[in-house]
């Protein structure tokens, strides 16, 4: 009977699907076979509890196979999935990135492997430049730049589970990044965990901005080029610079916001005030009047108020915040909003449901907004693409797959746009 090769499942963030494919490539070169490997994400408690769920289902679904799980859940709290009796092996987000963590796993590996290998993540003190050929689809490729945070906002746990911030170094990914196009991509994505601290840890000391203006001076046959999350407060002049005259960089930022109101944001230790966030908005737009923002917002923080939570429904409206991603607060032990007094989670509930309506609204107004203009479409498949904001775009005709193609905006349907090829 032939082994079945290694099965993946990624929970979380872009990163970690990044590294996912990262794991896939080393767990090829060294022969792994019937292995379930799960890449957890830690970022709230419920992503903690469908990590378990997903295991739980993953073993019934596998019963013969070794499980490992890995990612910033694995890296916080070992201990949990230790003791869950599906688990065969915990891997900590450096070691799930060596070679020799996949060899012992391969079929012809003698000796022992310890059934916990997870070290101290604050002693790590490079981030390798991982070479993959994208993921998800031909069209867009993910570049890891950067990983780790040096910042300690009271209600993040990631710090713990992915160390301290430390980058890639910018020949490095310039040289993948022509890599990537050589091979026919057509977008690449920078990502990292907190992104505009890129360049702190390296020699001079560079801003995300220069890397951004380097890359796109150095690879000119890249048509696109996209920023993942950022911290918006601090975002420096050579980025400014980029979203006010580089076309090629994309008109869509998705900006950490996380609360609306000054006194949370001081509690949360953010480094931005609301003014601040406002203030970024209008000034990106100023120069570059068809960007578009998504932002990531926190309902229900510790001794948020009703008057607390309407300012950052009131955010929405004052950024013109279009794609949001919503998080229903919820404790992550060792941190100090754990400790702080708590929402009543029926409110927690009922404000993030507010917060996506009106998330649901700002879409609706965007998708109104784009009929009858004119874009410039990625094709992820032959039927949908994406315009230069990140929008989704359906065709009724097969279209070149990873190829950017100009097309009329005829409507909508649903949370998509309808599009008309120009000939």
């Amino acid at each position: 009977m032939r082994p079945a090769a290694p099965k993946f499942t990624t929970l979380g963030c872009r990163l970690n699907a990044y590294e996912t494919e990262a794991m896939k490539e080393l767990a090829a070169q060294a022969g792994v076979s019937d292995l379930v490997v799960v890449n957890t994400c830690a970022v709230t408690a419920e992503a903690v509890r469908k990590a378990r769920q997903e295991i739980r289902k993953l073993r019934r679904d596998n019963p013969n196979a070794r499980l490992v799980v890995t990612g910033c859940a694995a890296q916080t709290e070992p201990e949990t999935f230790a003791k869950m009796g599906e688990v065969d092996l915990v891997v900590g987000n450096t070691e799930k990135m060596q070679p020799a963590t996949w060899a012992k796993l391969a079929p012809d590996f003698i000796g022992e492997t310890e059934p916990v290998q997870v070290n101290d993540i604050m002693a790590v003190t490079e981030t390798a430049g991982h070479l993959i050929d994208g993921f998800g689809t031909r069209s867009r490729a993910y570049v890891q730049v950067q990983n780790g945070c040096d910042h300690r906002c009271t209600f993040c746990i990631i710090p713990f589970g992915r160390g301290n911030s430390r980058s890639v170094p910018a020949g490095t990914v310039v040289d993948q990044i022509k890599r990537l196009v050589q091979s026919g991509y057509n977008e690449v994505v920078l990502t990292g965990v907190d992104l505009t601290s890129w360049g702190a840890d390296l020699p001079a000391n560079p801003k995300l901005g220069d890397l951004v203006m380097r890359i796109l001076k150095l690879v000119p046959d890249l048509p696109r080029l996209r920023i993942s999350s950022i911290d918006s407060i601090e975002v420096d002049e050579n980025l400014m610079q980029a979203i006010a005259t580089e076309p090629r960089l994309m008109p869509h930022l998705h900006l950490s916001l996380q609360h609306g109101d000054d006194l949370i944001l001081k509690r949360m230790k953010r480094r931005h005030l609301r003014d601040d966030a406002i203030r970024f908005c209008e000034d990106a737009r100023k120069v570059r009047p068809d960007m578009t923002f998504g932002a990531d917002l926190i309902a229900g923080f510790p001794t948020e108020t009703e008057a607390h939570f309407e300012n950052s429904l009131k955010l929405v409206r004052e950024c013109d915040l279009t794609w949001l991603h919503v998080f229903p607060y919820s404790p992550r032990q060792g941190t100090p909003a754990a400790r702080m007094p708590q929402v009543n989670g029926k409110a927690i509930k009922e404000r993030a449901a507010r917060l996506r309506e009106a998330g649901d609204a700002k879409v609706a107004e965007h998708l109104a907004q784009q009929k009858g203009r004119r874009h410039a479409v990625l094709m992820e498949n032959p039927r949908m693409g994406r315009t230069e904001q990140f929008t989704e775009v359906a065709f009724d005709t097969d279209l070149p797959e990873s190829a950017i193609i100009t097309a009329d905006i005829i409507g909508r349907i649903g949370q998509q746009l309808t599009g008309q090829p120009v000939s």
